[in-house]
């Protein structure tokens, strides 16, 4: 499994409650793009229309090579997932929670995308987060320096 994309900012905004594993809907060239790793999930959401689940706003870099399909790279793109995981995640949404992509990898061949059933976090927990991550780092410094 290569892992072609992360979104890194998704573990300190959001508390992630379960992930889900779905296919994405590609052209040709994007698959090329995508598995030379020119996929980027900064801003990228995962929303519901007329009961089926689309990613907008992620960003896959025009392939160099491909002459004649030419493609927004930012376009909405359609998820697969099976029917009964997409009304557990209808009833879900309605609750409040978010749906986020957290990465994007390759599996037997296919690209793949993990999302996660979310929650936003509060500020403060995203400040006590930041200060545990400083004083761990402060930890290993110490150790570090002393032989």
């Amino acid at each position: 499994m290569k892992i072609l994309a992360l979104n890194k900012k998704a573990k300190l905004d959001y508390h992630i409650l379960k992930n889900y594993e779905a296919g994405l809907v590609l052209f040709g060239p994007e698959v090329k793009s995508a598995k030379l790793d020119q996929i980027s999930l900064k801003g990228s959401y995962v929303t519901l229309k007329n009961s089926e689940l689309w990613l907008l706003n992620c960003h896959i870099s025009p392939y160099k090579k491909a002459h004649q399909i030419k493609y927004e790279p930012t376009r909405s793109r359609k998820l697969l997932l099976h029917r009964k995981e997409i009304d557990s995640l209808l009833g879900k949404l309605k609750q409040g929670l978010t749906l986020i992509p957290l990465r994007v990898y390759t599996k037997k061949g296919l690209i793949k995308l993990e999302i996660g059933l979310c929650r936003g976090k509060r500020k403060y927990e995203k400040r006590e987060l930041i200060k545990k991550q400083e004083a761990g780092r402060q930890i290993q410094r110490a150790l570090r320096e002393k032989p």
